[in-house]
């Protein structure tokens, strides 16, 4: 069966001296300023691979798939003005890789950024936060985004629902002020109505606001989910499981709406097969068809995306 992973995190060389910016050495003596700390630094910090370059990740991440027996992965640019690091990802191996970029609507190049990576850049996905970016989803500012999406051919919108940690930033010490209030998949829903043509991917199934989710996806068709990472935020519906919350979505969305991923970032950790496993031992048990499985983990994602060439 065809695997293909739909949430991947590029973290570049360019999201590490983000972080190490951020995570500035506070002055000893203010006459003598401190570097902040190299992308080097933080990932020796971190205790994880250096990427050393945008070429070499790129490279790293292809064998990565080739080692698991993935054909395909979504590489999700995780910092806003990255959008050139995914793209010359994809540029490197076009037929393997699908880019998403972040997007900060609040920004005044935003509307730019969005038209130049879709046009210029081939990306395919404009990943929205409004939590972190603290921007609700109904703003203008967020509409003119997505009218901008919605306009290429192709292009799929990515909001993020529900709870929201970066566990990078957790492990640096840094602070993440999001505002858990502005995520919300009915609001998603309104966005996905106007636009009818525009898949919207609301990964985690929700990530928390999992019933608000499958209203959204029940009265539109062109919401998706994505059953990316370990799922956690059940713990926030007391006895609800993983089993559940799959037959629940299979039951409202269908298979043709679910896209496996797995929320893969770092190295050395590198593709997390267990992820995999446990997900297609649920959809096993669920009793789904061979033909159904085939599209929750590679086929949606194959007809959202079709490879290059």
């Amino acid at each position: 069966m065809t695997i293909n992973d739909a949430h991947c995190h590029f973290f570049s060389p360019p999201f590490f001296a983000t972080l190490g910016r951020q995570r500035a050495v506070p002055e000893a003596d203010p006459r003598r300023p401190q570097p902040p700390p190299s992308a080097s630094d933080i990932c020796r910090e971190l205790q994880w691979d250096d990427p050393v370059t945008v070429e070499a990740l790129a490279d790293r991440w292809l064998a990565e798939l080739d080692a698991q027996g993935v054909r395909r992965a979504a590489l999700i640019a995780s910092l806003p003005g990255d959008e050139d690091s995914v793209a010359a990802a994809v540029a490197r191996h076009p037929s393997r890789f699908v880019g998403f970029f972040m997007v900060d609507p609040s920004a005044a190049d935003a509307t730019e950024r969005v038209r130049r990576a879709a046009m210029k850049s081939g990306l395919r996905a404009v990943c929205l936060f409004p939590a972190m970016h603290q921007v609700p989803i109904g703003d203008e500012r967020v509409m003119r985004v997505v009218e901008i999406a919605a306009s290429q051919p192709g292009m799929a919108v990515f909001v993020h629902c529900g709870m929201l940690s970066v566990g990078v930033r957790a492990k640096l010490g840094l602070p993440s002020r999001f505002d858990l209030r502005l995520g919300s998949p009915l609001e998603v829903s309104r966005l996905a109505m106007k636009y009818p043509t525009v898949p919207f991917i609301v990964p985690h199934f929700g990530a928390g606001t999992f019933r608000e989710a499958l209203m959204a996806a029940d009265a539109c068709r062109n919401i998706y989910f994505d059953t990316s990472s370990s799922n956690n935020w059940i713990r926030y519906t007391p006895g609800l499981t993983l089993d559940a919350v799959f037959k629940a979505a299979l039951s409202v969305a269908g298979p043709s709406r679910l896209l496996f991923g797995t929320d893969s970032s770092f190295f050395p950790r590198g593709w997390p097969k267990a992820i995999y496993e446990t997900q297609k031992q649920i959809v096993d048990g669920a009793g789904v068809s061979a033909a159904d499985a085939a599209l929750i983990f590679g086929g949606n994602f194959d007809r959202l995306f079709p490879a290059a060439g």
